[in-house]
């Protein structure tokens, strides 16, 4: 099996900045995708950033411009750094990593435990 584990959230100010970090470890062959969704009260699980395993990244319209979602291979491990924060981009945020278990095509989908990242005066 995969885990992840997030750090990073908390309490920031608007116009803030934040990075939130995710490490995978466990039964993990290969990472295919890594992304970012949250979930607001009363509204559904979004998501925010993903990139794919050739390094290509893309964005929900909201945060585009101000968010960026990187990797590190050896370390298997994901960021989100988000600049610029508003009110609305409070929430609750997960890590997903989708990939491979093992080298014949066992898949896995892996998501963190959830960080609280609140943008508040």
């Amino acid at each position: 099996q995969v885990q992840l584990v997030e750090s990073g959230g908390g309490l920031v100010q608007p116009g803030g900045s934040q990075r939130l970090s995710c490490t995978a470890s466990g039964r993990i062959f290969s990472i295919d995708a890594m992304g970012w969704y949250r979930q607001a009260p009363g509204k559904q699980r979004e998501l925010v950033a993903r990139i794919t395993s050739d390094g290509s990244t893309s964005y929900v319209d909201s945060v585009k411009g101000r968010f960026t979602i990187s990797r590190d291979n050896a370390k298997s491990t994901v960021y989100l750094q988000m600049n610029s924060l508003k009110p609305e981009d409070t929430a609750v945020y997960y890590c997903n990593v989708v990939g491979r278990s093992t080298w014949w095509g066992d898949n896995y989908d892996a998501w963190g435990q959830g960080t609280q990242v609140t943008v508040s005066s």
